[in-house]
């Protein structure tokens, strides 16, 4: 069985999912990664955005993601955010060099400055999937979507991995009995 390591770039997958005005439930999409993909390590990249933002990353690690901030001089710490492209790249092509033993990589992100990246591992046999946020995914990936692409906002994909209120879900579970 395959051993993958899945990196996401939480400013892409955080803004595409309001974009649609969906959320994500962290213990479920890492159980995903695992079940579909068969990742052993996930990391979840982020600029420190504040001490506000603490349960957000105690959720992360309590899910079991490996999270990783993004360096930013004092001046700029609560006033830049993500941005963690290079950091994503750079963490990817060490593991490579290093020779860490997993087989390919998971990238979580629509954004189009990780084709370089990924045109690579594909090339090297160590690329597993892509999967964007949404369907707003930069047009750069169209050559390689079909193969290699998953989008999170289809509608079978997102009803297993949105979090779901108790209250609102048993509501629409009264709704479908009537009908």
């Amino acid at each position: 069985m395959e051993k993958n390591f899945a990196f996401i770039d939480w400013q892409n997958l955080h803004l595409g999912l309001k974009a649609d005005g969906r959320e994500l439930d962290l213990k479920r999409f890492k159980v995903f990664l695992a079940d579909k993909f068969h990742t052993e390590e996930v990391y979840y990249f982020l600029g420190f955005i504040s001490e506000k933002e603490q349960e957000l990353y105690s959720s992360l690690q309590k899910a079991g993601f490996i999270v990783l901030f993004r360096e930013h001089s004092p001046a700029l710490k609560g006033k830049k955010k993500g941005n963690v492209d290079v950091d994503i790249v750079f963490e990817i092509m060490k593991k490579i060099i290093e020779k860490e033993e997993f087989d390919k990589v998971v990238l979580v992100s629509g954004d189009g400055d990780y084709i370089k990246l990924v045109k690579y591992l594909i090339e090297k046999w160590r690329f597993k999937k892509i999967l964007f946020p949404n369907r707003k995914y930069s047009s750069l990936y169209d050559g390689i979507r079909v193969t290699y692409g998953m989008t999170l906002g289809v509608p079978d994909i997102r009803q297993n991995l949105e979090y779901k209120k108790k209250g609102k879900f048993k509501k629409q579970a009264k709704k479908k009995k009537v009908s």
